[in-house]
């Protein structure tokens, strides 16, 4: 039987304490205030984000993983033992990471590694990794993991709430005008990963109000199928969180193991301090 090692990068809101458990490669993104720059997981958390972009009233900038990044992990897992190393990367629409894995692959002629772009995020992506690590400490073939996974991906899904229009438009990505009459008229955006992006899919007024529609997408997404995974991300907001979980139990059958994350840092910085998600997997 042989070893197969699973590789993924942070933006996979894995914790480290879940991912070590699983045997997981975790390889961090990296995020750049001017000259300084800090790694995901390792220097810099949700928390220490926003401080410092609340302090300097300027947004960072996001780097994928270098190729040598990700040589170094699958270096690691063949020097462990590792047969073929499966690599499951955040959404090709929206990072580069997946582009330096498979060029990373060039380094290892004669070695079986799997690069396989999520186009998912966070959760959604976590979920497919440890789906991956599971099947393989099972003892599943190469072939059987790929295929799982992303036929996981085709079943995965991503709503979430924003707080504040207040970091996309210090981004420039929302103009001041527009995030102003937001604040000002208490405006939640909606936001739904799809076609490997995040995108906004409805504004609605009022956290609560915005929470009961995420649920109702929630509902109508599940239709029939069971609920096989499911997790709650957040922004610095735990409080929001709980809530939004209690809310969602309340109309869907949850897994009694329902963890509650935070987003992570190389995500976090696209949708800005308070956001609140929910991701999950329906049965096939």
């Amino acid at each position: 039987m042989s070893k197969i090692a699973i590789v993924t990068d942070s933006d996979s809101s894995l914790p480290a304490s879940l991912a070590a458990q699983h045997g997981i490669r975790q390889v961090p993104i990296t995020i750049h205030f001017g000259e300084e720059t800090y790694t995901t997981g390792v220097d810099i958390d949700d928390a220490k984000l926003f401080e410092i972009i609340d302090r300097i009233g300027k947004i960072p900038t996001t780097a994928a993983p270098p190729p040598a990044a990700f040589a170094k992990a699958y270096e690691e897992a063949f020097d462990d033992g590792a047969d073929a190393v499966v690599c499951i990367c955040v959404s090709a629409e929206i990072s580069g990471t997946c582009n330096s894995a498979r060029t990373a692959c060039e380094l290892f002629p004669g070695k079986e590694i799997e690069v396989i772009d999520s186009r998912n995020l966070s959760m959604g992506q976590g979920f497919m990794t440890l789906i991956a690590a599971e099947m393989a400490a099972d003892g599943a073939s190469l072939a059987e993991i790929v295929a799982a996974v992303n036929d996981a991906g085709t079943r995965m899904h991503t709503f979430g709430v924003l707080a504040t229009l207040k970091y996309l438009a210090m981004s420039g990505r929302v103009g001041k005008l527009a995030a102003g009459m937001a604040t000002t008229l208490n405006i939640k955006p909606i936001l739904k990963v799809g076609g490997g992006k995040l995108d906004m899919l409805e504004k609605v007024r009022t956290q609560k109000k915005a929470f009961k529609r995420l649920v109702q997408l929630a509902v109508i997404e599940k239709g029939e199928n069971s609920i096989d995974r499911i997790a709650l991300i957040h922004v610095n907001n735990p409080e929001g969180a709980q809530l939004l979980k209690d809310m969602l139990c309340e109309s869907l059958a949850c897994p009694d193991d329902f963890a509650v994350v935070p987003f992570s840092a190389g995500l976090s910085v696209h949708t800005g301090a308070g956001m609140v998600a929910v991701a999950f997997l329906t049965g096939a």
